[in-house]
């Protein structure tokens, strides 16, 4: 097979890409998560971490005022430290609350929801030495090594970025008050994680776009990949028995609205059926709504009984008509003269008055 046929140049096929979901070989980046996690924390303790702060300073403080009874007493101590610790969780599970949340919105925003442990099974080449040092000096890993240190080369700008303002303010901390240390901190504390959060976003993003282009290219196939999933495809019996289904289906439901619209059913009598709707206003010759062989036929035959559409026995016309036009096709005009006289026996049977229609270019 000449190299060429070897290249991977053909888009995933949608089988291809649910076995590698299965697989857990989708894009995802794990900065995303901490970055939206750590970001979103930040906002949240932002906009309410004042009220926390003052909550748990209240509840410690109601946790050290206790006096020496109950000091002694083990029960009394139990009881104080057990809503201690309700009270600090009751504070605290907001917080959590909100961390879970991120995590499983930017989970699913980025591979949806997926339940796999065929990561998690043994694999007994990632054991062979060789293998892992090849993984180890690949191209990929190259990659990785530099887009890890580019991003700790961002983060250690943006910290300095940060912090040398505010070198002079930080000497001076040991002559603050406590209250106004802890204040500096915080603030300190809050814009740093903040800016480094919106950077880490931005990497993630950029990581979250090239595992996706990574993943797309690992997932891209030969043609002969894509001739032998085709053929495994169609050799698949319980495809093929579903596809049957659906066509028979989509058959019934087409013959179920076309045969009571039809004027004859053109019989073999049993292989061939054949429903012919003719209007000389509209059509310039008959023309064909629905047809079938076999089990469809005797369908055709068994709706046309319950509509009391006339069935007619002419297996040489019904066998032609069958092969050589298709539903929704008029007929050609070989087949003019055997179907007027079928339609002329059946106006006749009906009583109507029926006068042999001359079909041809341009009757209506």
């Amino acid at each position: 097979m000449p190299e060429s046929a070897q290249e991977k140049t053909e888009a995933p096929t949608p089988r291809r890409r649910e076995e590698a979901r299965e697989n857990g070989q989708i894009a995802r980046s794990s900065d995303l998560n901490a970055a939206v996690i750590l970001m979103g924390c930040l906002l949240f303790l932002n906009w309410w971490g004042s009220g926390l702060i003052g909550k748990l300073l209240l509840a410690m403080k109601r946790g050290l005022m206790f006096d020496a009874v109950h000091a002694v007493n083990p029960a009394s101590m139990g009881l104080l430290t057990r809503t201690m610790m309700f009270d600090v969780i009751r504070m605290v599970l907001p917080l959590l609350i909100g961390v879970v949340i991120c995590a499983l919105t930017v989970g699913y925003l980025q591979t949806g929801w997926i339940i796999t442990f065929k990561p998690l099974t043994p694999k007994t080449d990632r054991l062979n030495p060789i293998n892992g040092l090849k993984r180890l000096f690949s191209a990929r890993s190259f990659v990785h090594l530099l887009m890890g240190l580019s991003k700790m080369g961002v983060l250690v700008a943006v910290t300095w970025w940060t912090m040398k303002p505010r070198i002079e303010t930080l000497a001076a901390a040991s002559s603050l008050s406590f209250l106004s240390l802890v204040g500096m901190a915080l603030d300190l504390c809050y814009t740093l994680g903040l800016r480094l959060a919106i950077v880490l976003l931005l990497l993630a993003i950029i990581d979250y776009v090239y595992q996706r282009l990574r993943t797309e290219k690992d997932l891209r196939m030969t043609k002969e990949e894509i001739r032998e999933e085709m053929k495994r495809m169609d050799g698949d019996p319980r495809l093929k028995m579903r596809r049957r289904q659906v066509q028979m289906q989509i058959a019934l439901q087409r013959i179920r609205s076309a045969v009571p619209k039809a004027d004859v059913i053109i019989t073999n009598p049993t292989e061939f059926a054949v429903a012919l709707q003719y209007d000389s206003k509209s059509m310039a010759a008959p023309r064909v709504v629905a047809k079938g062989t076999d089990y469809m036929a005797m369908r055709i035959r068994e709706i046309a009984i319950e509509h009391g559409i006339p069935i007619v026995e002419r297996p040489p016309l019904a066998r032609a008509i069958y092969r050589t036009v298709e539903v929704g096709k008029e007929i050609p005009a070989e087949f003019y003269k055997a179907v007027a006289e079928v339609l002329a026996y059946v106006y006749e049977l009906a009583g109507r008055g029926y006068r042999r229609p001359k079909m041809g270019v341009g009757v209506g």
